[in-house]
Protein backbone atom coordinates (compact mmCIF):
# COMPACT_ATOMS: atom_id res chain seq x y z
CA UNK A 1 0.00 0.00 0.00
CA UNK A 2 1.32 3.68 -0.88
CA UNK A 3 1.64 6.65 1.12
CA UNK A 4 -1.60 8.04 -0.83
CA UNK A 5 -3.60 5.05 -0.39
CA UNK A 6 -2.36 4.78 3.69
CA UNK A 7 -2.77 7.88 5.38
CA UNK A 8 -6.92 8.08 4.52
CA UNK A 9 -6.78 4.72 5.53
CA UNK A 10 -5.54 5.36 8.58
CA UNK A 11 -7.31 8.26 9.00
CA UNK A 12 -10.53 6.68 9.55
CA UNK A 13 -9.00 3.99 11.75
CA UNK A 14 -7.48 6.81 14.01
CA UNK A 15 -11.41 8.22 13.92
CA UNK A 16 -12.87 5.01 14.30
CA UNK A 17 -10.58 4.24 17.14
CA UNK A 18 -10.78 8.28 18.69
CA UNK A 19 -6.91 8.62 18.89
CA UNK A 20 -7.01 12.42 18.70
CA UNK A 21 -3.38 12.93 18.63
CA UNK A 22 -3.02 10.46 15.44
CA UNK A 23 -6.41 12.05 13.94
CA UNK A 24 -5.05 15.17 14.14
CA UNK A 25 -1.82 15.15 12.43
CA UNK A 26 -3.15 12.93 9.65
CA UNK A 27 -5.92 15.52 8.81
CA UNK A 28 -3.29 18.54 9.10
CA UNK A 29 -0.97 15.80 6.88
CA UNK A 30 -4.06 15.16 3.80
CA UNK A 31 -4.20 19.27 3.85
CA UNK A 32 -0.31 20.04 3.51
CA UNK A 33 -0.56 17.22 0.86
CA UNK A 34 -3.23 19.16 -0.93
CA UNK A 35 -1.74 22.39 -0.75
CA UNK A 36 1.77 20.75 -2.26
CA UNK A 37 -1.05 19.77 -5.29
CA UNK A 38 -2.48 22.60 -5.46
CA UNK A 39 1.49 24.32 -5.60
CA UNK A 40 2.63 21.73 -8.29
CA UNK A 41 -0.53 21.62 -10.22
CA UNK A 42 -1.03 18.05 -10.11
CA UNK A 43 -4.66 16.68 -10.86
CA UNK A 44 -3.69 12.98 -10.34
CA UNK A 45 -1.66 13.56 -6.47
CA UNK A 46 2.01 13.75 -5.28
CA UNK A 47 4.56 10.72 -6.20
CA UNK A 48 5.33 8.54 -2.63
CA UNK A 49 8.64 10.70 -3.20
CA UNK A 50 6.79 14.05 -2.94
CA UNK A 51 4.73 12.82 0.12
CA UNK A 52 7.69 11.94 2.11
CA UNK A 53 9.19 15.19 1.50
CA UNK A 54 6.01 17.02 2.43
CA UNK A 55 6.19 14.86 5.84
CA UNK A 56 9.78 15.74 6.24
CA UNK A 57 9.30 19.08 6.09
CA UNK A 58 6.38 18.86 8.70
CA UNK A 59 8.58 16.85 10.70
CA UNK A 60 11.03 19.65 10.56
CA UNK A 61 8.70 22.29 11.57
CA UNK A 62 7.90 20.40 14.50
CA UNK A 63 11.63 20.24 15.50
CA UNK A 64 11.66 24.15 15.39
CA UNK A 65 8.51 24.12 17.06
CA UNK A 66 9.80 21.96 20.18
CA UNK A 67 13.46 23.71 20.54
CA UNK A 68 10.98 27.27 20.48
CA UNK A 69 8.54 25.74 23.37
CA UNK A 70 11.03 25.05 25.32
CA UNK A 71 12.90 28.45 25.04
CA UNK A 72 9.41 29.59 26.33
CA UNK A 73 9.30 26.89 29.40
CA UNK A 74 6.14 25.26 27.67
CA UNK A 75 6.74 21.49 28.12
CA UNK A 76 3.31 20.81 27.84
CA UNK A 77 3.51 22.26 24.13
CA UNK A 78 6.47 20.60 23.31
CA UNK A 79 5.74 17.42 24.59
CA UNK A 80 2.54 17.48 22.33
CA UNK A 81 4.62 18.39 19.49
CA UNK A 82 6.97 15.96 20.23
CA UNK A 83 3.89 13.59 19.72
CA UNK A 84 3.08 14.42 16.01
CA UNK A 85 6.77 14.05 15.16
CA UNK A 86 6.23 10.61 16.37
CA UNK A 87 3.38 10.21 13.89
CA UNK A 88 4.61 11.36 10.98
CA UNK A 89 8.01 9.28 11.67
CA UNK A 90 5.99 6.20 11.04
CA UNK A 91 4.94 7.50 7.45
CA UNK A 92 8.64 8.21 6.65
CA UNK A 93 10.83 5.41 5.19
CA UNK A 94 13.41 3.37 7.70
CA UNK A 95 16.31 6.30 8.33
CA UNK A 96 19.63 5.70 7.61
CA UNK A 97 21.99 4.94 10.73
CA UNK A 98 25.08 7.20 11.54
CA UNK A 99 27.40 4.66 10.49
CA UNK A 100 25.53 4.19 6.96
CA UNK A 101 25.50 8.25 6.64
CA UNK A 102 29.12 7.75 7.43
CA UNK A 103 29.99 5.36 4.59
CA UNK A 104 27.55 7.51 2.14
CA UNK A 105 29.16 10.52 2.71
CA UNK A 106 33.06 8.87 2.50
CA UNK A 107 31.82 8.28 -1.14
CA UNK A 108 30.76 11.49 -1.58
CA UNK A 109 33.63 13.28 -0.13
CA UNK A 110 35.68 10.95 -2.93
CA UNK A 111 33.34 11.82 -6.05
CA UNK A 112 33.59 15.98 -5.33
CA UNK A 113 37.51 15.57 -4.78
CA UNK A 114 36.91 17.32 -1.79
CA UNK A 115 40.10 18.07 0.81
CA UNK A 116 38.59 20.77 3.03
CA UNK A 117 35.67 22.30 4.90
CA UNK A 118 35.36 24.69 2.31
CA UNK A 119 33.93 22.37 -0.08
CA UNK A 120 31.32 21.41 2.26
CA UNK A 121 28.69 22.50 -0.37
CA UNK A 122 30.63 20.37 -2.96
CA UNK A 123 29.62 17.00 -1.12
CA UNK A 124 26.16 18.17 0.48
CA UNK A 125 25.30 18.62 -3.34
CA UNK A 126 26.26 14.96 -4.41
CA UNK A 127 24.84 13.69 -1.20
CA UNK A 128 21.60 15.02 -0.39
CA UNK A 129 19.60 13.91 -3.31
CA UNK A 130 20.29 10.18 -2.30
CA UNK A 131 19.64 11.01 1.13
CA UNK A 132 16.44 12.88 0.56
CA UNK A 133 13.89 11.37 3.10
CA UNK A 134 16.38 8.66 4.61
CA UNK A 135 18.33 11.02 6.76
CA UNK A 136 18.30 13.54 8.98
CA UNK A 137 19.87 17.11 6.93
CA UNK A 138 21.62 18.35 9.89
CA UNK A 139 23.14 14.98 10.93
CA UNK A 140 24.19 14.58 7.02
CA UNK A 141 25.83 17.78 7.88
CA UNK A 142 27.32 17.33 10.88
CA UNK A 143 29.38 13.40 9.73
CA UNK A 144 30.14 15.91 6.11
CA UNK A 145 31.70 18.17 8.19
CA UNK A 146 33.52 15.37 10.71
CA UNK A 147 35.02 13.94 7.85
CA UNK A 148 36.28 16.85 6.05
CA UNK A 149 38.12 18.03 9.61
CA UNK A 150 39.66 14.60 9.11
CA UNK A 151 40.88 15.22 5.45
CA UNK A 152 42.00 18.61 6.90
CA UNK A 153 44.02 16.78 9.89
CA UNK A 154 46.29 14.37 7.66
Amino acid sequence: MNLKEKIPSDLKNALREKKTVDLSVLRMLQSAIRNKEIEKKKRDGLTDEEIVEVISNEIKKRKEAVNEYIKAQRQDLADKERSEIEVLISYMPKQMGEMEIREEVKKAIKEAGAKAQGELGKVMKILMPRMKGKADGALVNKVVREELQKLEEL
